[in-house]
């Protein structure tokens, strides 16, 4: 949201009308007591504005990826699209309800401190706006991670990736479960950081629109997207971490930037998405991923997640040349 006003000279961590927004974060009562569940002018426009950029991607990726689909699906469009709309409802609802105020109210509070790691260094407004962003990003990739390592967290991740297809309508597919538990890390993520609302506004839309974005159907010229996927997560690269074999579900877990995975070494590329076969390999029955099993399965007895019903372990026989692993496929 860099077209925001920013007052370079204002202090760090200052609060949001130091920075030349018409109010704080939150609205006030004569004390300077927060009034709770206000919200100003400004921000709400500013979330009106993230939600019809981020519907109007929706429609156009969901019409793009039908013309120009890069893998293809055997499950029926239709069944699939109205399991993930009501499960991305039910995390719709749960984030507006708790994992939003939550994550608002944790800003403010460092923005009065000031507290936060962009406190650490004094750094021009441009460089806390960076900084912050970066780091944002960073955290939703261990946060991803943590997803997938911790058995808790991964009973209520799998129903995101046990979708037997990846399109556009998988991006929001989360249980409110996996929603619910976010709001801690949010809590954790906006304090330990303390950017302005600025950054934290900007990262949300790049955020939701990348996700939408990286979980589409849609073939770019494979040129065009090694470009891309330099600098941002694209659907080739996060194709592959809805694999069915395990070591692929576990790489890839970057959101916006492709860097992290680099670093932590868990980046994986050089898969052509014509033998991915997406999914979870244990929940890859129909009646699987009707709308009541993917509600109930965080709560229901666990299987192994990595052999089929039919007891065979999906396994990558020919990974491809190991100077090529860093590099996209057809």
């Amino acid at each position: 949201m860099g077209s925001l006003p920013v007052d370079a000279s204002a202090k760090a961590g200052a609060p949001a009308h130091e920075f030349g927004f018409d109010h704080e974060l939150h609205a006030r009562d004569a004390r300077g007591t927060l009034v709770a569940g206000s919200a100003p002018r400004w921000a709400m426009r500013l979330s009106l504005l993230t939600l019809v950029i981020v519907v109007g991607l929706l429609i156009v990726l969901f019409v793009l990826e039908r013309r120009f689909p890069l893998r293809h699906s055997r499950a029926a469009l239709l069944a699939r699209l109205f399991v993930n709309g009501c499960v991305s409802l039910l995390a719709f609802v749960v984030a507006a309800l708790v994992v939003r105020p939550a994550a608002l109210h944790a800003l403010d509070w460092a923005a009065e401190r000031p507290f936060g790691l962009v406190h650490l260094l004094r750094l021009p407004a441009w460089a806390q706006f960076v900084f912050g962003f970066l780091l944002l990003d960073l955290f939703f990739y261990y946060w991803h991670r943590l997803n997938h390592q911790v058995p808790l967290l991964w009973r209520f991740h799998n129903v995101h990736h046990i979708d037997p297809a990846l399109d556009v309508s998988t991006g929001f597919r989360f249980h409110f479960g996996e929603v619910f538990f976010s709001a801690l890390f949010r809590v954790v993520q906006v304090s330990a950081i303390g950017m302005s609302f600025a950054t934290f506004a900007a990262y949300e839309l790049v955020f939701q629109a990348n996700t939408l974005f990286h979980h589409s159907n849609l073939r770019l010229p494979l040129r065009l997207e090694r470009w891309l996927n330099k600098a941002i997560v694209t659907p080739r690269m996060h194709g592959i971490h809805h694999s069915q074999v395990r070591h692929e579900t576990n790489s890839n877990y970057g959101v916006v930037f492709p860097w992290w995975d680099r670093i932590h070494r868990t980046l994986g590329l050089n898969v052509p998405q014509s033998t991915i076969e997406i999914g979870i390999a244990g929940y890859s029955l129909p009646a699987d991923n009707t709308l009541w099993s993917t509600v109930a399965l965080p709560f229901s007895r666990q299987r192994d997640y990595w052999r089929k019903p039919d007891g065979s372990i999906p396994e990558r026989r020919d990974p491809g040349p190991p100077n090529r692993r860093h590099e996209l496929a057809e």
